[in-house]
């Protein structure tokens, strides 16, 4: 089969286009024929070494779009033709993939694929985030960084489902805000000042939904409201944030933490008992995935270096 493989840490350069042998499976495992995935942002940290452990040759890669090729077990919940999204255990740019029975799961006959298959990732974290971890209710004013990416837009949508009272969104420039109002934003400002600019419009906000970390995490404190709750799924500005108890407990407001990689590891009975949510949310007609861009596999080098430019909005998605 084809795959992209990486056999060291670096640039996009790394990513080669190549042939490997078609994986094969064992117990509890389906072979999937890929026809989508995507990059992720954790793609570019594995690549760089920001992330992955050092196992070369390595395919990187998060969510598969596609179709069952076989299964292991006659028994098996999944059978050949089978559409399906699923969280691969070695990676996902490939034309043939594996995963647990556990993280594949079944899309309904009037899911149309290319829908779904943008919105593995973003999709199962923003609505764990948005209905498990930081419940949004009708009085929450809401704070969300990064709003023009995958994962922000799909927040948005989840937010002013849950009819949030205000949405707020971030973005490193202007020109990027338009799709954060499109998809239901009230107000969209860029990280300069943020904080200031949010206690000017509103009283602090409710919930925060931080991936960013460092000095967002820090600065998201002076906008945060007595008793709110600010989310911390990711480190795409790679530096930590510095917290100090004192920003806690005086003003009852609290921090959570999550990630949707150690969900699939430890818990991935929690992406089960949302898949059909999430079914239902792609079947809704004003229910948007907006697309950045769509390359093939022999273009992930450039799919990779328009992540790192910061300039997508939505998803990238790669064809196979």
């Amino acid at each position: 089969m084809k795959a992209i493989m990486i056999n060291e840490f670096g640039s996009a350069d790394v990513l080669t286009y190549c042939e490997c042998p078609k994986p094969t499976i064992a117990k509890g495992e389906v072979l999937i024929r890929t026809t989508f995935t995507s990059v992720n942002f954790a793609d570019i940290k594995n690549r760089t070494g920001n992330k992955a452990k050092a196992n070369f040759p390595m395919i990187l890669g998060l969510d598969v779009a596609g179709i069952v090729e076989d299964v292991f077990d006659i028994n098996s919940p999944f059978q050949k033709g089978d559409q399906v999204i699923a969280f691969p255990k070695n990676g996902a740019y490939a034309e043939y993939v594996v995963a647990k029975e556990q993280l594949v799961f079944k899309i309904p006959q009037d899911v149309p694929i290319e829908k779904v298959a943008a919105v593995p990732t973003v999709l199962f974290l923003s609505y764990i985030l948005t209905h498990q971890v930081a419940a949004i209710t009708e009085q929450d004013s809401v704070l969300i960084h990064a709003a023009s990416g995958g994962v922000g837009t799909m927040l948005i949508q989840m937010a002013k489902r849950l009819g949030a009272r205000q949405i707020i969104g971030t973005v490193s420039h202007l020109d990027k805000a338009a799709i954060a109002y499109e998809l239901g934003a009230h107000q969209v400002f860029t990280y300069d000042s943020f904080s200031a600019s949010i206690n000017n419009y509103t009283n602090g906000v409710d919930i925060v939904f931080d991936s960013i970390a460092g000095v967002i995490t820090e600065e998201s404190l002076h906008c945060l409201a007595p008793y709110g709750t600010l989310v911390q799924f990711g480190n795409s500005g790679g530096r930590a944030g510095t917290i100090k108890t004192s920003d806690l407990h005086s003003s009852c407001r609290n921090m959570k933490g999550f990630s949707l990689g150690t969900t699939r590891a430890k818990r991935p009975e929690m992406l089960q008992q949302v898949a059909q949510a999430i079914f239902a949310i792609v079947k809704e007609e004003g229910f948007q995935v907006p697309i950045a861009k769509i390359f093939t596999l022999e273009e992930m080098r450039q799919a990779h270096e328009f992540m790192e430019s910061r300039q997508h909005q939505g998803k990238i998605l790669i064809k196979i």
